[in-house]
């Protein structure tokens, strides 16, 4: 008799489900038996070859036990997190098609219709919409209805372009392989985030059918935590789109503050009863250190996320990295801190020319602002060049193990 390795048998089993409905669980005794029901009566009145999973993060309650019961399978997943458990149970898998929701009976698996129509007809993500599927009285808190899911939802839809409207709906389907080629990692609630700006920065097919949401069955507190968790998906959010948060407004500063410098070094400049003189000049080189520190962090943020895999390679960006070496940077470094340092010098002989005596602190402002601000952005660009290269050898690394 010919056996077979395990993984191809886990193989040929994916290959033979169509669908897994998927539900994280911690501790969720009460509603599993009517969320597993329900997924169940779907399978069998659709005819569709499927699984239910429960991916168990740790249950005390005996949610295995029942589980097992009602003829679901459990995979016990040791890493603590809605995202962990997640991953876990996408891992563990073994249909084309997964099905997520949440254990807690607020949606409803009997009616996943159409999100299996969509992924038939070709899309790799399908959100639910419950402000387009309808809310139940008291099944979402106001500060989450109002105010929460639409600020995160259309900071994700303004910043990564994507066409979801519900970025938290905990109802979605997907095909197991084009999430699992994304390789998602964060472990908590920001999970659901990250999904969808994966898959829309990945260029998957991403669509929406409407869903409806019910209060939970639990009769006890839920998991979420309102703003812990809103910051953490808000934090995963600007994290993940360095170029809006950290280069647009930097190049602006930076570059509003150096048109600034250039026009105040000569002299105050008057418009009509304001005049702007070494005061404004001040703020002005402010402006370019802090703008230019900004843009330094887009350029870390950007190499950092794409040797972890968080952002895809960017081709352009890299290129221009690799003209920028260690020694392009100190080169660059040394001129401004010379620069910086002459005009030091030359502030200091005017001072030796009036005996070291008392200066005329407007004139001797206009040097010595626009020498301290060469130094600094020298120093910066010095220790960033090192950094930016120890950045490098971890993306060659990476690059390397890519073509291997």
């Amino acid at each position: 008799m010919r056996t077979f390795p395990a993984e191809q048998v886990a193989e040929l089993e994916r290959e033979a489900l169509e669908l897994t409905i998927l539900m994280p669980c911690l501790n969720e005794a009460r509603t599993l038996p009517a969320c597993i029901g329900k997924a169940t009566a779907y399978l069998e009145r659709t005819g569709i070859r499927g699984e239910v999973l429960i991916a168990d993060n740790g249950s005390t309650d005996g949610s295995q036990e029942i589980a097992r019961a009602h003829g679901a399978r459990v995979h016990d997943v040791k890493a603590r997190g809605y995202g962990a458990a997640l991953m876990g149970g996408i891992g563990a898998a073994r249909g084309r098609f997964v099905v997520m929701g949440d254990a807690d009976d607020s949606y409803d698996f009997s009616r996943l219709d159409g999100f299996v129509e969509a992924l038939r007809a070709g899309f790799d993500l399908v959100m639910g919409n419950r402000f387009a599927g309808g809310i139940e009285p008291g099944a979402m808190p106001p500060l989450h209805r109002y105010l929460g899911n639409p600020v995160l939802t259309g900071i994700g839809r303004v910043l990564f372009r994507s066409p979801v409207r519900d970025f938290h709906c905990g109802l979605r389907g997907f095909r197991r392989d084009a999430i699992a080629a994304l390789d998602l990692q964060a472990p908590g609630m920001e999970f659901a985030s990250e999904m969808v700006v994966r898959a829309t920065i990945g260029r998957l097919r991403i669509t929406e059918v409407p869903t409806t949401l019910s209060r939970d069955g639990r009769g006890r507190p839920p998991h979420l935590r309102s703003w812990r968790d809103g910051w953490r998906h808000l934090r995963f959010l600007l994290l993940f789109s360095p170029r809006s948060v950290f280069l647009y407004p930097g190049a602006l500063l930076f570059c509003l503050g150096l048109a600034m410098m250039l026009v105040l070094l000569p002299g105050p400049l008057r418009l009509g009863p304001v005049t702007l003189d070494v005061h404004t000049l001040f703020y002005a080189t402010t402006f370019v250190v802090v703008g230019f520190q900004s843009m330094l962090f887009w350029a870390f943020s950007k190499i950092h996320a794409m040797n972890e895999r968080f952002l895809p390679p960017d081709p352009g960006f890299l290129r221009v990295m690799e003209k920028i070496t260690l020694e392009v940077g100190l080169i660059a470094s040394a001129v401004l801190l010379l620069s910086g340092l002459g005009a030091s010098l030359l502030a200091l002989g005017i001072w030796g020319m009036g005996h070291f005596g008392t200066l005329s602190p407007i004139e001797t402002l206009r040097i010595v602002i626009p020498a301290g601000t060469a130094i600094i952005v020298g120093v910066q660009v010095a220790y960033a060049s090192f950094f930016i290269g120890v950045l490098r050898i971890r993306s060659t690394r990476s690059l390397a193990a890519d073509r291997a």
